[in-house]
């Protein structure tokens, strides 16, 4: 059987660096991203640059000898932006969230879309999306909630387009989940106070998260294509 490989951003901690783990533990050839490359696994690209997603997307294919069946959209942002920053910082830090969170998501899908109709071959996407995609987020995350809701629309219209080419799509929102960028998060709503908002009593893992990227990538029926599915200890129930 011929070896699947995985293009997995933002790889190098939390969730991505679960879901890498995860995809090599069941014989997958995982290709990394980070910002900042950490192993030769890994392709540095900074994704605030507007042509990186294209030399990432190239050197992924190379290195996969140009076959990638799966493409998790796991890279994000999530830092502060105050309505009260002056015009051209807020917007600076809008454009930046949202280039990272969606943009260059939307650039990757793109890519993978193209390279699998060209190929008549199947392919997988799995974006990591975020419960604020249909509840939102704090005061000074706007950009962050826009994204995410951004990525679950294109997500549903990649499914519900190209599910009888071979192309499935699937989402996951995540609620708070115990990694650096959530614990920043945590620490200024007032840490363990927050908790009090999740029935289940805790923030969930990156393995836990991991795990459902996992099966969407690699073992979820095609029926189930277009779905999205919430990991959020029920602090957001639809």
């Amino acid at each position: 059987m011929t070896q699947l490989t995985a293009l997995v951003t933002g790889s190098s901690r939390g969730i991505g660096a679960a879901i890498a783990a995860g995809l090599r533990a069941r014989g997958v050839m995982v290709i990394g991203h980070a910002t900042r490359a950490v192993d030769s696994e890994t392709i540095a690209a900074n994704l605030t640059d507007p042509t990186a997603p294209a030399a990432l997307w190239d050197e992924a294919l190379e290195r996969a000898g140009g076959q990638i069946d799966l493409l998790v959209n796991n890279a994000g942002q999530f830092v502060a932006n105050p309505i009260g920053l002056s015009d051209i910082e807020w917007l600076d830090n809008w454009e930046d969230a949202l280039r990272i969170n969606l943009t260059a998501a939307a650039e990757l899908s793109r890519y993978a879309v193209k390279h699998w109709l060209a190929q008549e071959r199947a392919g997988r996407i799995v974006h990591i999306a975020s419960r604020a995609a249909y509840r939102g987020d704090s005061p000074d995350h706007w950009h962050y909630a826009a994204a995410k809701a951004g990525m679950i629309g294109m997500h549903k219209t990649i499914a519900r387009h190209y599910a009888s080419k071979g192309v499935m799509s699937y989402a996951i929102c995540p609620g708070f989940t115990d990694t650096a960028m959530a614990g920043d998060y945590l620490a200024s709503r007032g840490g363990a106070g927050l908790l009090a908002d999740i029935p289940l009593g805790r923030v969930a893992t990156p393995e836990e998260i991991a795990s459902i990227a996992i099966y969407c990538g690699l073992d979820a029926p095609e029926s189930m294509t277009g779905a999205v599915l919430d990991a959020n200890g029920a602090s957001y129930v639809r």
